[in-house]
């Protein structure tokens, strides 16, 4: 099946995200060093988390071909899968620094946060952009199957929580309540950790091939075809819905090259048409050869 390279589309994508997350760090770092506010400032620095995810994504992205060349036959899609990880590295340095701010802050204290009206109106400004930033790039990432979209939109996501926080934070300083912003460090700080964990499970079995589809589904399908005897030894790996690859070994009821070639032809053509796009090896047995082993 004709590969589709997704990589312009995703890259125009990653630089418009870009510039906006740059337009919120500076907002960010602004207003928190015009007011003294440590929360606004750690979530300044959790905004640079998102600017370094978009040039992680853009740079992976560059190198993430589906299509296969000489030395890589497989494709270069595992660029991608460790650009997500990347991502989820960067989620837990964040989730550290605001842990650290809030331990800094029990015991170390801090100065007085002025706080105003103007200051509400820039952090909605900021939460109004991560949340568009958030919902584009989660959309486009399931429209192009892009995994890096989607796991800088979770992380983008993780942003926005932190935001609403922050600003829940600041309407208590403004009422005197200066141990609020405190308190909501610690859900922001688990929100911030859940993002990573949920990008690190998402990705890491595409890196270490973990099993695309269950042995008994990729035989139930090949055994539909007329003429399969049988199929076993089956191998697959990948991930559903950008690139899977799978392996057989099969028994059929013919005698001739040609016919056995049909017959293989026509398993990769209904395992195409369930799980595309795959790419099938299958090595034909003997009619004598027994084997019951589904999987290796």
């Amino acid at each position: 099946m004709h590969q589709i390279d997704n990589r312009p589309a995703i890259r125009r994508v990653l630089i418009i995200t870009l510039l906006l997350n740059l337009f919120v760090l500076a907002l960010k770092a602004g207003v928190g060093w015009w007011t003294g506010s440590l929360s606004l400032l750690a979530d300044a620095l959790h905004s640079v988390t998102d600017s370094a995810s978009n040039v992680l994504g853009l740079v992976t992205n560059q190198m993430a071909s589906p299509l296969p060349d000489r030395q890589h036959p497989y494709g270069h899609q595992k660029y991608e899968a460790i650009g997500a990880m990347g991502i989820a590295a960067f989620l837990g340095f964040a989730c550290l620094e605001i842990v650290k701010g809030i331990v800094e802050r029990i015991f170390f204290g801090g100065q007085l946060v002025k706080m105003s009206a103007p200051v509400l109106w820039l952090m909605l400004i900021v939460l109004g952009v991560n949340i568009f930033v958030a919902f584009y790039e989660r959309r486009v990432g399931k429209r192009l199957g892009s995994n890096i979209l989607i796991a800088d939109a979770q992380h983008t996501m993780s942003d926005v929580w932190i935001t609403i926080s922050v600003i829940a934070g600041l309407i208590g300083v403004w009422s005197g309540w200066q141990w609020l912003d405190l308190v909501l460090a610690f859900p922001v700080a688990l929100l911030v950790f859940r993002s990573g964990w949920k990008v690190l499970q998402e990705n890491l079995p595409w890196l270490v091939d973990e099993v695309a589809i269950a042995p008994e589904a990729i035989q139930a399908i090949a055994m539909q075809v007329p003429g399969v005897i049988n199929c076993h030894q089956i191998a697959s790996r990948g991930l559903l819905g950008r690139q899977v690859f799978i392996e057989m070994h099969m028994i059929v009821d013919n005698q001739d090259v040609a016919s056995a070639h049909q017959i293989t032809e026509e398993v990769e053509n209904l395992l195409e048409e369930r799980f595309q796009p795959v790419r099938v090896v299958i090595h034909v047995e003997p009619q004598a050869y027994q084997s019951d082993q589904i999987s290796f």
